[in-house]
């Protein structure tokens, strides 16, 4: 019986034990979990970024979940549609700015000091309405326009956080019953600043008033509007 003569080639001195070992993942390469919060936030805020930069129309949900890195599965999975997108990315930075106003400046103090925090916030108010006035409007037209957004503001998540957060501000700080009730004070407050913002053009006549009138004109509104249930009497 001939048997088969097994030549191995010369494939040099043994590696050691350690080079014989799988390579490990490159850097980057397994990705930490991140929590539903994480990516709810990272998708919100590449949207915000994508739809300043570009427009409603013109921004992708694919462009978005590039930027949030994450899947546009991910995206849909958080977000229905990206009409609900685009009205939440609008109002996170809205809720978030009430949050960290509250915590930085809403501090127990006398009655005199509540109303200038008060006048204080109304006008960070107005700088947001201000500076987010095209992405507003564009809201607006996709609110009458577009039947993913027939719902309305009110089913806008951030918004009714701001909303609730406003409404549990003022009744902490209020002295007695409300006159009005807060949940619904905070929403006339922020649709007059709202309107006289956006739509100063609109309502103001030229010659009528400066902006700074106009500017006090709607804090003074507003803040006695707020002082009607009674959160500026002395602590």
């Amino acid at each position: 019986m001939i048997q088969a003569k097994i030549v191995r080639r010369n494939e040099g001195p043994a590696l050691p034990k350690a080079q014989l070992q799988p390579a490990e993942p490159a850097s980057g390469a397994r990705r930490k979990r991140r929590s539903p919060e994480d990516l709810r936030n990272r998708i919100l805020q590449a949207a915000g970024d994508e739809f300043r930069k570009c427009g409603y129309a013109g921004s992708t949900t694919a462009a978005i979940a590039r930027q949030a890195d994450v899947t546009e599965a991910q995206l849909f999975r958080y977000f229905g549609s990206k009409a609900q997108l685009f009205r939440e990315a609008i109002f996170k930075p809205l809720d978030e700015q009430l949050s960290n106003f509250v915590e930085t400046h809403m501090t127990p103090g006398s009655a005199e000091d509540m109303r200038e925090q008060s006048a204080l916030y109304i006008d960070e108010l107005q700088r947001f309405v201000s500076e987010n006035s095209e992405m507003l409007t564009s809201l607006i037209v996709a609110q009458t326009y577009d039947r993913e957004s027939a719902q309305g503001v009110s089913a806008i998540a951030s918004l009714g956080e701001y909303f609730d957060r406003g409404a549990a501000t003022m009744t902490a700080r209020m002295k007695g019953d409300a006159r009005v009730p807060p949940q619904l004070m905070v929403r006339v407050s922020f649709a007059a600043v709202l309107a006289c913002t956006m739509f100063k053009d609109w309502i103001f006549p030229p010659g009528l008033a400066t902006d700074a009138e106009i500017h006090e004109a709607v804090k003074d509104f507003v803040r006695e509007g707020i002082g009607a249930n009674h959160p500026f009497e002395g602590t």
